[in-house]
């Protein structure tokens, strides 16, 4: 798969939210048109409506790591381990890049230390869903 990762910073500049920016630039892969996937995650961006909770970057990967894996059994959820293990995956990469997966944090809300500005954040979050959830693509 020829990479992406700029393709979600064109987004976010076109003024997309972290998770938006990343969702939609790879929802083809997993069945889900561009405005579903902006409307979807658009409640998610600055950690989750406030910079409180997890980036909206890597919460968007995660959309996509259940988009890819669920098989959608609504009668016996059977899938929910697999996406699991994927956002665990994303998450404990990206936490281990970054020093956190707070949006607060990463902006250095309350310490004035920035950790990571958003633009990287949506970079690291897209390489990850490049390198977890589509590398065979």
């Amino acid at each position: 798969m020829q990479t992406r990762v700029e393709d979600t910073i064109k987004r976010h500049n076109k003024g997309y939210n972290c998770a938006q920016a990343v969702a939609c630039t790879y929802c083809d892969l997993v069945g889900v048109d561009e405005e579903k996937m902006f409307k979807m995650t658009e409640a998610l961006g600055l950690g989750m409506g406030g910079m409180q909770g997890t980036c909206g970057a890597v919460t968007g990967a995660c959309v996509l790591a259940g988009m890819k894996v669920s098989t959608g059994n609504m009668e016996q959820p059977n899938s929910k381990m697999n996406s699991y293990q994927l956002a665990r995956e994303i998450t404990s990469q990206f936490q281990e890049q970054n020093g956190s997966l707070i949006c607060k944090e990463l902006k250095g809300v309350d310490t004035g230390k920035v950790l990571r500005s958003c633009q990287d954040c949506i970079k690291d979050a897209a390489g990850l869903v490049e390198q977890v959830l589509f590398t065979e693509e």
